[in-house]
């Protein structure tokens, strides 16, 4: 035994088996893989939705402008369960599409009052259509639109938004005009609660994006207008895709200045149509109160206020400051009515309006005998306006204000003055003995009543009755080859037979009347014969 362990050979240990390298090598390449995809892996990000129809995780992609830049991970419903959260999975090299302006939808069918879109997806199925923003700040969370935007991605152009007190002003789609031409749609239509107001915003494509400047008034454009007012009865119609389905229109009024340009988002009050849209220009006023003794209906807000049929201002309350106490105050006070003086439609809208010389220079006109009364502005509608003239029989000016605005002094005109004689009129009549000359009219009645009996009486006689057969067999008897009708001609041949041979003797009575009784013939005077 001893023997063996002095001939044994000690062995060295064996290396590592190559076979060890394969995972080894698999391993490295993983770890490579993962980091790679960790470091060149697009960013993830939220987009929020009100529903997830047609979104389907790893399968709906999102393009910009059918180039595929990201896919859906994910989607779940929020915290509160009040919307839908989508994550995707952008691309490398997208992060600077990510910007605060970047705006997504859901792509898919529609068919709505901006058209019909998304038919090619009928097939595809629906995808996240993303439109890059500009914004210099970036974000990772965003909310979906609830409709495509009108305007085709990357569209060149002016968004706006405008306000205004009717809700159904304009709705998505409809068109933005300028002097009848289509420049625009409406994108959003939304009404807000807190202000009470439409609030839209509008898409100008290029180049019209430059007539909106900071003088342009915004309208709501329907495609038949009638207006009946104090002017007359006007109709105006717009275009034909307005006429379906409304519209807004804008431009800058008569007389105004085209203004500056303006930015994007910027803000302008949407008026109900083109005349208050114009007459919503003249923005620097004087205040006047109208204490009216008389009735004040037919006059209402927005009435005109004119100088010898020109207009210089704007009725704006009537009745101005009315509450609980003013009304019982009003029992036997005249009404107070508020007036704007509107100095840009004498002067000119862009001429620098000094309110306080105006103010001086028109208290010291009504010092001067200039008066307001109220005058019939539209006969068939009833319609009244105030009229501004000069008076000289008129009380001396005194100052007065009410609730610290000056009084213009009142005189009876137009209706009012009308109403009066009317009235007064009235009154002679009542007084008038109406009642004598009435009896007699009825005892004139009966007696006029009592001779149509008497000729219905006479009239209904058989002797009357006759009388027209009587004169027709009469008529009958001067036929031509009756014996009256021929001693009838004798008679009237005789007659001129006679008529010729007195002419003779007529002629000679003419030039001798005394020929009856001296001799016609001429004879010398007599010649005294001489003394034989």
């Amino acid at each position: 035994m001893s023997e063996l362990l002095r001939h044994a050979v000690r062995e060295p240990p064996r290396k590592i088996s190559p076979i060890w390298l394969v995972p080894i090598v698999a391993g490295l390449i993983g770890a490579w893989m993962l980091w790679h995809n960790y470091t060149t892996r697009g960013v993830l990000i939220t987009i929020r939705m009100e529903t997830a129809e047609g979104i389907e995780p790893g399968k709906t992609f999102v393009r910009a402008r059918e180039v595929v830049v990201g896919r859906v991970v994910d989607a779940e419903l929020s915290d509160g369960f009040d919307y839908t959260l989508v994550r995707v999975r952008m691309n490398p090299g997208t992060q600077r599409m990510l910007k605060i302006d970047t705006r997504f939808w859901v792509v898919r069918p529609r068919i709505g009052a901006e058209g019909i879109s998304g038919l090619n997806t009928v097939l595809s199925g629906s995808y996240i259509q993303l439109q890059p923003g500009k914004a210099e700040q970036s974000v990772n969370e965003f909310i979906a639109l609830e409709k495509p935007p009108l305007a085709p991605p990357g569209a060149q152009g002016l968004r706006i938004v405008v306000t205004g007190d009717r809700a159904t002003a304009a709705s998505v789609g409809d068109p933005v005009e300028f002097q009848g031409y289509n420049v625009g749609q409406v994108e959003t239509a939304e009404f807000d609660v807190a202000s009470r107001q439409l609030v839209c915003q509008l898409f100008i494509r290029a180049p019209f994006d430059r007539l909106v400047t900071s003088n342009t008034r915004f309208w709501s454009g329907s495609g038949l207008q009638l207006r009946l007012d104090a002017s007359g009865f006007s109709v105006g119609v717009s275009s034909f895709e307005s006429l379906l389905g409304g519209g807004i229109s804008f431009g800058v009024p008569e007389g105004l200045a085209p203004g500056e340009a303006v930015d994007r988002g910027a803000r302008f009050r949407l008026y109900a149509d083109e005349e208050e849209a114009r007459q919503g220009t003249f923005k620097r006023v004087l205040q006047y109160i109208l204490l009216i003794d008389g009735s004040v209906r037919g006059l209402a807000k927005g009435a005109p206020v004119e100088y010898r049929g020109v207009r210089v201002g704007t009725v704006v309350e009537v009745p101005y400051d009315f509450n609980h106490e003013t009304a019982l105050s009003m029992v036997r006070a005249p009404i107070p009515v508020l007036i704007h003086i509107e100095p840009q439609r004498m002067g000119g809208l862009d001429a620098v309006i000094n309110e306080e010389a105006w103010q001086q220079d028109f208290d010291q006109l009504i010092g001067r005998g200039l008066r307001a009364s109220l005058s019939a502005a539209n006969l068939l509608t009833g319609s009244l306006l105030v009229d501004l003239d000069y008076y000289d029989d008129v009380p001396e000016y005194q100052l007065a204000t009410y609730q610290d605005l000056v009084i213009i002094p009142t005189v009876a005109g137009g209706f009012a003055e009308l109403e009066q004689q009317l009235a007064s009129l009235l009154d002679k009549l009542n007084q008038l003995p109406l009642e004598p000359v009435l009896s007699h009219a009825g005892g004139t009645l009966q007696e006029l009543q009592r001779l149509a009996a008497n000729m219905n009486s006479l009239l209904g006689s058989p002797e009357t009755q006759a009388m027209p057969a009587q004169l027709n067999q009469s008529l009958a008897g001067i036929a031509p080859d009756s014996d009256l009708y021929q001693d009838l001609g004798q008679t009237l041949r005789q007659l001129d037979t006679l008529l010729r041979d007195l002419q003779p003797l007529v002629r000679t009575l003419d030039e001798k009347p005394n020929a009856l009784i001296f001799n016609r013939k001429d004879s010398r005077d007599p010649i005294p014969r001489a003394a034989e």
